[in-house]
């Protein structure tokens, strides 16, 4: 590994911004570029205009400015195969490569790959036709029940139908209507779990596999779980229900059986594989699998994390993975994600933001993810605007701090849930 390294991180909203923000701290980082990044980014990267899927333009930026390392972060470039182009040009890159990412790309391979190798899940069918989809769940009759578009849709092509009704909505609007596009080709159709939800990020590079902190996002736009779903309203690190007991029975009977059913496909896994998991009556189920980190999970992962993110990149590039110990902080981390009002549906953008330079100032970390500079100002230029940080020695004190940033912060039509990491589960 040289001592002095230049890297472009591939993306432009908050969960790139944290990656950033951490990649500063190496020694090994002497130059952090980003594409396309955003407002916010632009202090801490130097920010390029070229989209996440121009991969021939990528490759080009990469080799004449010499880049030591990339790392393709969101899901679209990552299922499109963005690593391969990279890899094909000699380039080191960080994420998994296309055949591997279809474990997020594809809702059905993902589903039918837990059904093959006994990994824990929901009862499910897939369905190409609308008719034969509608049919099986009038023939299920029981609700809720789960409609999924089976491609990438941004978070929001998945939907718990209370009625039949509902459903058969869902299935129209997926499959026929295509409203979230070729993501609905296919959709899966899968049972209503019940229980507490847990997200565990971990890094592997096929032959090792380190989970890291737990987490729990927040999907619904309003509080107390209500309204659409949404690319995430918010997390905390750690889950309140993650024990010791159930870590260890996530990776006996998930984390390493999943790793090992992708190498048994050929499909090695190497970068940030994502466990959405529930924890039911009948045990912890994997609800999705992402083939990266999430996104406002990383908010509060990795701030919590103590080891140098760079060597742990390039172990996982290098297939060493055991030999780097990673150590995490053991307090506690609270996001708030402050959007644009009317977000996930229609929104207004463009509005200044104020406070920003209060918050950092008493604490805050602070991920810009739809956010555009104009001169000396920052503007809301997207649905989720920023994601609002406090780290703390326990989750009460976090949750406190991390509302007491966003009081210093305002734009126009601001809106956030305000009950994030306060839900407790017996």
């Amino acid at each position: 590994m040289k001592d002095s390294n230049k890297v472009l991180v591939i993306g432009g909203g908050g969960r790139e911004h944290a990656i950033i923000h951490k990649l500063k701290e190496s020694d090994k980082v002497s130059k952090i570029y980003c594409a396309p990044g955003n407002g916010g980014i632009t202090r801490d990267a130097e920010c390029v205009p070229i989209g996440v899927m121009e991969f021939d333009k990528l490759v080009d930026f990469a080799k004449s400015n010499e880049i030591d390392m990339v790392m393709v972060a969101p899901d679209d470039p990552l299922a499109a195969g963005a690593v391969d182009a990279f890899e094909k040009a000699g380039i080191r890159a960080f994420g998994p490569n296309k055949r591997a990412a279809i474990i997020e790309g594809s809702k059905a391979f993902s589903k039918d790959l837990m059904k093959k190798y006994n990994i824990p899940t929901a009862k499910y069918e897939v369905f190409s036709n609308s008719v034969e989809a509608i049919g099986y769940i009038k023939e299920q009759d029981t609700y809720p029940i789960v409609v999924k578009a089976d491609g990438l849709a941004l978070g929001k092509g998945v939907i718990i139908a209370e009625t039949f009704e509902d459903a058969e909505k869902a299935v129209h609007e997926i499959m026929d209507d295509k409203v979230f596009g070729s993501a609905g080709g296919k959709v899966v159709i899968e049972e209503f779990l019940t229980g507490p939800e847990i997200s565990v990020l971990a890094f592997t590079d096929g032959k090792t596999i380190k989970p890291m902190v737990s987490a729990q996002d927040h999907k619904r736009a309003f509080d107390n779980d209500k309204g659409p779903n949404t690319g995430g309203m918010g997390t905390f690190s750690p889950s309140r229900i993650y024990t010791d007991e159930l870590a260890d029975e996530c990776m006996k009977n998930i984390f390493i059986p999943t790793m090992n059913a992708m190498n048994s496909e050929n499909r090695t896994f190497k970068g940030v594989l994502y466990f959405g998991l529930m924890k039911t009556p009948d045990g912890v189920k994997v609800i999705e699998y992402n083939c990266r980190f999430g996104d406002p999970e990383t908010q509060v992962v990795l701030p919590r994390l103590e080891s140098d993110l760079f060597e742990i990149f390039d172990a996982v590039i290098d297939e060493r993975l055991n030999e780097i110990d990673i150590k995490w902080n053991d307090g506690a981390a609270v996001c708030v994600v402050l959007a644009s009002g009317g977000y996930p549906r229609k929104y207004q953008t463009g509005y200044p933001i104020e406070g920003l330079c209060r918050a950092e100032s008493a604490g805050a970390l602070i991920f810009h993810a739809g956010t555009k500079a104009d001169g000396d100002n920052i503007l809301t230029s997207g649905g989720r605007v920023l994601g609002v940080t406090a780290v703390a020695s326990n989750l009460d004190d976090a949750i406190k701090t991390a509302y007491g940033y966003v009081d210093l912060i305002s734009f126009k039509d601001m809106h956030y849930r305000k009950d994030i990491g306060i839900k407790k589960y017996n």
